[in-house]
């Protein structure tokens, strides 16, 4: 197990930081590489726990302000080029997002921070696939690893509310996402690959294919 205080491993190469609440708003490290920087009140947190690690990269799930909102922070305090699915990269830009209806809006606290690297579906990134799952947002990712079937999902799905931290597999709330019937799209691609571990935006990791593919399959 990681030896490295407040980081636990949840599969080789694969970190979860930790945070307040436990599992509230998850962020990651693969291999070299930062996945999602939560908020804007979130950058003390996590460069505390990066501390001593050599990283490359920061690589984001979604442009949304809970998950780069300490984008633009970590990236100058450890001079890191910052990565993201290429339909955010417009709104990581501008500090923004894109909300309800396709509209560009307030991204809430978050700094505008410069894209180095546009992520495409296919691409690699520390030894994970790049998927593109769009819905939640117009560029978001998820990154797999077929080889032990581990999956970050982002916010295709949550692993619980994260407003009112109840337990159970869920969609996001239509009103967070700009497209949420191709959301669902998304989570029944996620759901077909049979993850044996599941990493969510929001919520504990998952070690259970079948009850990921039965909160999908009761999506409408």
């Amino acid at each position: 197990m990681c030896t490295i205080a407040a980081m636990r491993e949840l599969a080789p190469d694969l970190w979860q930081l930790d945070g307040f609440p436990p599992n509230g708003v998850n962020v990651y490290v693969i291999g070299d590489v930062l996945i999602d920087a939560g908020s804007p009140l979130d950058g003390g947190r996590v460069l505390r726990q990066l501390r001593g690690r050599a990283l490359a990269a920061h690589a984001l799930t979604h442009g949304h302000f809970d998950h780069y909102g300490s984008s633009a922070k970590v990236c100058r305090e450890l001079s890191l080029p910052l990565w993201c699915g290429a339909n955010d990269v417009g709104a990581v830009e501008a500090g923004k997002q894109v909300g309800l209806g396709r509209r560009t809006i307030s991204g809430f606290g978050a700094k505008p921070a410069p894209v180095a690297r546009a992520l495409r579906e296919g691409d690699e990134v520390a030894g994970f696939t790049v998927l593109d799952v769009p819905g939640h947002s117009p560029g978001h990712v998820a990154y797999w690893r077929e080889s032990d079937r581990v999956l970050i999902a982002g916010d295709v799905m949550w692993g619980h509310n994260p407003f009112t931290f109840r337990p159970g597999i869920r969609e996001p709330y239509p009103l967070t996402s700009p497209d949420p019937e191709r959301n669902r799209i998304s989570a029944r691609r996620l759901a077909a690959l049979r993850p044996e571990l599941v990493a969510f935006g929001h919520g504990p990791p998952l070690r259970d294919p079948d009850a990921f593919a039965a909160a999908v399959a009761k999506l409408p």
